[in-house]
């Protein structure tokens, strides 16, 4: 029989933000099919920081797609740059949150709380992962 050691100290949330950052990065894969695929479904965009260009949003959400994936596996691996990262991401995305409350409350309470959660997940877990 043989015996195998576990980490005690170790915790779950380095691997729910990691998770969390993986969702992130293929979600934009997919928005960013339907703006090349120049769906009808798109919303107006002229006013936005690529005006009507639906392949620059594209582009951009494959950009964000790659940091997110590159996040989660640093994150995996034990690498400062994934937990920078994450905490960037989360802190936008509470933001994010807060600035479309009035529109989708539940939305937006459901994004600050994933937020939080990934922040806190961060904040808690040691820094250097034990192997």
């Amino acid at each position: 029989m043989s015996t195998q050691s576990y980490d005690d100290q170790s915790s779950g949330w380095l691997g729910f933000a990691a998770i969390v950052m993986f969702a992130v990065g293929f979600f934009r894969i997919i928005s960013a099919i339907t703006y090349f695929a120049n769906s009808y479904k798109l919303n107006n965009l002229t006013n936005g920081l690529f005006s009507g260009h639906n392949w620059a949003w594209g582009l951009w959400d494959l950009l964000i797609a790659a940091l997110a994936i590159l996040a989660a596996s640093s994150i995996l691996a034990g690498g400062g740059f994934g937990r920078v990262l994450g905490y960037i991401f989360g802190v936008l995305v509470i933001v994010q949150g807060f600035t479309i409350i009035g529109i989708a409350p539940w939305y937006a309470a459901f994004s600050i709380i994933i937020g939080i959660l990934v922040v806190y997940g961060l904040a808690s877990s040691p820094r250097e992962a034990r192997r």
